[in-house]
Parts: C-alpha cells; sequence; structure tokens
C-alpha cells in the first residue's frame, strides 16, 4: 500500500485491529455470550418471512449454490458472501434482534451473520469468533454515536453505521493489520446506505438494509486484506460521512473511552417484538394497567409522552397494513400489549389488524416531552398518561424498559427467548434446538467453529 508511513491511523481502526478476547473484561464477554445467544434466535425466528426468501433466493441464485457458510434455518450453503447477506436479512426482521440505546442501533444484526460466515469459512476458533464480534459492536456503536441524532432522522443506522460494525469483525478475523482496517472503514463508510423512508409504505427494504450493510463490510474487509485501499479520512473528511449524512456528527465519540468503556455490555435485549422505540411506552402502560386492575375495556385514550426519534420513525405509520409495519405503529404495539400482557410475534400475525387491537390503537397518541427527549438517546423513558372509562387520569413511568443493562434478561430468560423464537420459526425440532443453543453458551471453548445446525 502507496504511502502508508504519511497516514494517521485512527484510533478506532488500531483498536479493531488488536483487540484480544483477553483484552475484554470477563462480564463483557459474558454479556457478548449472551447477545450471541439472543442472536441465534431472531434469525431463525426471521427466516420464514417473505422479504427474506426473496433475498435468500437471490443470494443462492448468484452462487455458489453450495460452499462453507451455513445459510441458518435451511438446508443450503454457500460462500460467506451470500449466507451473510441471507442471515443478516432474517435476523432483521422479527423484532426482537438488540439495540445499543445510545447510538440507536442493532448491532447482532450486521455483526454475528458476516463474521460467523467468515469464521466458518476460515475455521477459526469460537474465542477468534467472539473477540471479531466484540469488535464489530465497540466500532459499529461508536460510529453510530459520532453521527448522532440528526443523522437517524433520516438514516437507517443500523444500515449505515452496520457497514462499518461488520467490516471490523470480519477484518479482525482475517488479522487486518491497523492500515489495512482503516482502508476497511474508508470503503465500507462509502457504502453506507439506508433510508427511512420504507416505512411510509411498508415496504420490504429493512430486511435489504441489513443484508446489504453485512454484505458491505464483509467485502471492505477483504479487499482490504488484498491492499484495496479506501478513504483515509471517512469519517470527517470534507466529503466523508459526517459532511454527508449529519449535522450533528461528535467525531470525540468514536474513540471514547476505548478499552475501558465497553459499549458491547450497554446493548439492551428487546422484549416486545416491536421497534424499540415503543417499548418503553408499552412498559409505562402495562405498569398502570397492572397497579390500577385495569382491563382494555377501561382505557378510553393513552397519550405516550415521547422523545422527538419516536415521533420521526413511527409518526409515519398511521394506519399499518401489514405485520411488519405495524411494529411501527405505537398504538398498535400498546394495544396488542394491554390485550395480551406484551406484544410477542404470535400476538402479531394473528390480532395486528383485529378489530379489538384497531379500536385501541385509535385510541393512543404521541406528544413530545421535554423530559424524555433530553434524556434520549443515552436514556429511553417511558412515560404515559391514560384516561379510563369512568374518568380517572393515571400517570405511568418507566426509567428503564425490561431489556436495558439496568433492567436486563436472565441467562434463563434469554434461553427461553431463544427458544421461542426458533420455535416460531419452525424449522428446527424442539430437542435440536435446545441442544444448539447449549453449544451455543460454550462457544469460547470451541476449537473450531462450525455449523450451528447439523
Amino acid at each position: 500500500m502507496k504511502n502508508e508511513t504519511q497516514v494517521s491511523i485512527h484510533p478506532l481502526a488500531r483498536f479493531a485491529a488488536t483487540l484480544c478476547w483477553e483484552d475484554v473484561p470477563l462480564q463483557v464477554q459474558r454479556r457478548a455470550e449472551d447477545l450471541w445467544v439472543d442472536w441465534f434466535g431472531s434469525a431463525l425466528a426471521g427466516q420464514n418471512a417473505r422479504p427474506v426468501q426473496s433475498i435468500t433466493r437471490f443470494a443462492l441464485s448468484q452462487g455458489p449454490a453450495a460452499g462453507p457458510c451455513e445459510i441458518l434455518g435451511s438446508d443450503a450453503t454457500s460462500s460467506p458472501l451470500m449466507a451473510a447477506q441471507a442471515n443478516a436479512a432474517a435476523s432483521h426482521v422479527a423484532e426482537q434482534d438488540d439495540v445499543h440505546n445510545g447510538s440507536v442501533f442493532h448491532p447482532a444484526a450486521v455483526v454475528f451473520p458476516p463474521a460467523l460466515a467468515v469464521a466458518q469459512s476460515l475455521g477459526a476458533s469460537g474465542v477468534e469468533l467472539m473477540q471479531a464480534c466484540v469488535a464489530g459492536y465497540e466500532v459499529g456503536i461508536r460510529v453510530g454515536e459520532f453521527l448522532g441524532r440528526s443523522h437517524y432522522r433520516i438514516f437507517h443506522t443500523t444500515a449505515t453505521a452496520g457497514t462499518l460494525a461488520a467490516a471490523a469483525a470480519v477484518g479482525r478475523l482475517l488479522k487486518l493489520t491497523p492500515e489495512q482496517m482503516q482502508h476497511a472503514f474508508g470503503s465500507a463508510g462509502t457504502q453506507s446506505a439506508g433510508l427511512w423512508e420504507f416505512l411510509r409504505t411498508g415496504a420490504d427494504s429493512k430486511q435489504l438494509h441489513t443484508a446489504h450493510a453485512a454484505s458491505a463490510g464483509l467485502t471492505a474487509a477483504f479487499l482490504a486484506q488484498d491492499g484495496f485501499t479506501g478513504a483515509q479520512d471517512i469519517f470527517t473528511g470534507p466529503q466523508g460521512l459526517a459532511a454527508g449524512m449529519s449535522t450533528d456528527a461528535d467525531p470525540a465519540r468514536l474513540s471514547d473511552g476505548l478499552g475501558t468503556r465497553w459499549a458491547t455490555a450497554e446493548t439492551s435485549f428487546k422484549w416486545h417484538a416491536s421497534c424499540r422505540h415503543t417499548h418503553p411506552a408499552a412498559d409505562a402502560l402495562l405498569q398502570v394497567m397492572q397497579q390500577h386492575g385495569l382491563a382494555p375495556a377501561d382505557l378510553a385514550q393513552v397519550t405516550c409522552h415521547v422523545h422527538q426519534g419516536a415521533i420521526d420513525v413511527l409518526g409515519p405509520v398511521v394506519r399499518p397494513s401489514t405485520v411488519h409495519q405495524s411494529k411501527f405503529s405505537m398504538g398498535t404495539v400498546l394495544a396488542l400489549a394491554a390485550r395480551h400482557g406484551h406484544a410477542g410475534l404470535t400476538e402479531f400475525d394473528r390480532d395486528y389488524l383485529a378489530q379489538e387491537t384497531v379500536e385501541l390503537r385509535d385510541k393512543v397518541s404521541m406528544e413530545l416531552d421535554a423530559e424524555v427527549d433530553q434524556a434520549y438517546p443515552r436514556r429511553w423513558i417511558g412515560k404515559v398518561s391514560v384516561q379510563t372509562t369512568d374518568g380517572r387520569l393515571l400517570k405511568g413511568r418507566v426509567d428503564e424498559p425490561k431489556g436495558d443493562p439496568g433492567n436486563t434478561l436472565s441467562r434463563e430468560e434469554i434461553t427461553a427467548k431463544a427458544l421461542r423464537l426458533i420455535a416460531y420459526g419452525g424449522h428446527v425440532p424442539a430437542e435440536h434446538a435446545q441442544a444448539a443453543v447449549a453449544r451455543l453458551w460454550q462457544v469460547a471453548q470451541w476449537p473450531q467453529v462450525r455449523h450451528l445446525l447439523d
């Protein structure tokens, strides 16, 4: 590579290229394993979705028709690129994959699929896989934080920051040097894409977003290994990511606490099968209903006091026409939560357009709340005002929705969630699913990453 001595290596590229599992604190290692098992359930739950099947058919049509990498939930195998595309698409459709609050970024969907595919193709160890995934999480989260709130208003951060996260994870598996990692970031960043406009019509683009991010990041890393050069200041250059995609970018966030602040451990699990912006209000509504013994018929009006990001993303979805679009409808999510005690995959499939759901949905509104908006995205506070049919005005508040680091899931709950999701996918018999999940918990002991499902 030319002029390497004249290039200043960004701390984030150096960190991603040199991170070792032994550098990761034990509690962060355990959280990475938690996120790994949680992701597996989401990936298998999403395989039946029509958009996922379309992307999978496309990937397999481009070949090879067989290869070292597993396409989860099917008998098909292919190259790392094609397997990463298919598995990333599946990971983000059930709306149960993890989320990092501060970056508003879903790391699992764009980190684990390309890392798993490359690890299988290389015969890497479980430790090599997990250290690569932590690198991907740390990079993607910091890029999302760097791009800021203005970016998220228009761009789907999982799709944009996701290209860098995937490049970091794959680059670490390929043992890229810091210089090569910086080139991979440049090539990944120039491919960043993903706009929220798809939500207005319930289009399938969200699955394409994660498929593209995973494959673009993988491509960038392999090209860098081969000597391909990328922009050396992709973050803050005059025509880089900040210039093109943000008005409030904060470059300091890119290297914030590298090696001391572990953003991986800050990542939240999703309890409801819906957009994370709906979870705080859903939990606050459930709190009110439980405390006051309310039934759905007792709800006359529900006002959700929210941050601007929720209005930007959920506001366009007024009358959802598909199951997936309904997961971005605040009214639908709260209606299902009120009716069933949670908004799960089965409840969405069965009841998102049921008359009782629609009637409740139309009683829900959103209002911008200064306190909630000021706390976001570092904290996602849930506040609701509930007008009852007998004239009472009741207030609910949740400071940490279920799944947040301060209200997290136990390993027993993660296992149970993963098994529910796998059962929903319908591809894997219960005993095989249980055995697979049990093996996944032992990933750090694997001498070689093989297929997750036999």
